[in-house]
């Protein structure tokens, strides 16, 4: 009876019933990627970014959650209990005015993280508006910012630095400022680069043509094209300003001493040198992390967003 049924309804429904039935078994349309999705892919395909992201998600983690993980209070002296080797009372044991290593190298993250991320956004927004000018520009807006930033390049990072400190005085604010006077000139170079290259393309002569203003090309054409050199970088400079920080402390001139931080404690530590290793090792050992962490990060960045680096 199907059949007759079929053969009564005239060609054009069995042809319909052939097209709707070959739909039902096609396969369906493969997803969509998106430029976005694509580099997540490639980014997650990195198993050491992989690694660093997991280093770094642990940072932030530590840094927000420090009164929650501390055992004990950072700042508070116990005299009767100095240099304690680790124990289950003291993880990584205490130091010479009896505080607890571990809680202090916890809340030492907070000061990691603070200037680390604030002195990098700081230099970034600095490079990256005085980038956007020189490569836009051109000519002699380009020849007065790249001088410029030719008379920061002649300073080191640290001896920049502590001429600032010196000026200001020491403190968190300080350290944030000239690492950022002294990490500006690199992101200014690096986005004026590409932007030399981008600004040449089609879609940017298009948008002058069309009336566009200066500022909408540059910030909805010409930056969104030119920043992943700068995002790669990003990652690396704040390893690097997480080390110069501490270095500064280190040398004495950071951060307050009694502020648990990690150059403060590697600098109480170095006079216990092959006695009380342990009062420099697990700092070092948070700084060696730290820098690997974002390290890593920056080159599964680069290689992400531009897979012609790898």
């Amino acid at each position: 009876m199907t059949e007759l049924a079929k053969s009564a309804q005239g060609p054009d429904a069995a042809t319909a019933t052939t097209a709707a039935a070959a739909n039902n078994t096609a396969e369906p349309a493969p997803a969509r990627i998106t430029q976005w999705g694509e580099i997540r892919h490639r980014f997650m395909a990195n198993k050491l970014a992989v690694v660093g992201l997991v280093l770094v998600t642990l940072l932030f983690i530590v840094a927000a959650a420090a009164p929650l993980i501390a055992t004990h209070d950072p700042y508070a002296q116990n005299l009767a209990n100095t240099l304690q080797e680790p124990s289950g009372d003291h993880w990584f044991g205490t130091d010479a005015l009896g505080r607890d290593q571990f809680s202090r190298i916890i809340y030492g993250s907070r000061i990691a993280v603070i200037v680390g991320l604030a002195s990098i956004f700081l230099a970034c927004v600095i490079g990256c508006i005085l980038g956007a000018l020189s490569g836009y520009f051109g000519k002699a807006v380009d020849s007065v910012i790249m001088r410029i930033a030719d008379i920061f390049f002649a300073f080191p990072l640290l001896i920049g630095a502590i001429v600032i400190i010196l000026v200001m005085g020491r403190g968190v604010l300080p350290v944030i400022v000239s690492l950022a006077v002294f990490s500006w000139a690199t992101v200014a170079r690096l986005l004026r680069s590409s932007i030399l290259s981008v600004r040449e393309m089609d879609y940017v002569t298009a948008a002058k043509a069309l009336g566009a203003s200066t500022t909408r090309i540059i910030t909805r054409h010409i930056m969104p094209n030119s920043i992943a050199a700068v995002m790669s970088y990003v990652s690396f400079s704040v390893g690097t300003a997480v080390v110069a920080e501490a270095s500064l402390s280190f040398l004495g001139i950071g951060v307050s001493p009694e502020v648990p931080e990690w150059g403060n404690m590697i600098s109480a530590g170095k006079d216990s040198l092959g006695v009380s290793d342990f009062l420099w090792v697990y700092p070092s050992s948070a700084i060696v992390l730290t820098v690997l962490g974002f390290v890593f990060v920056g080159d599964g960045l680069r290689d992400a967003l531009d897979p012609k680096l790898r």
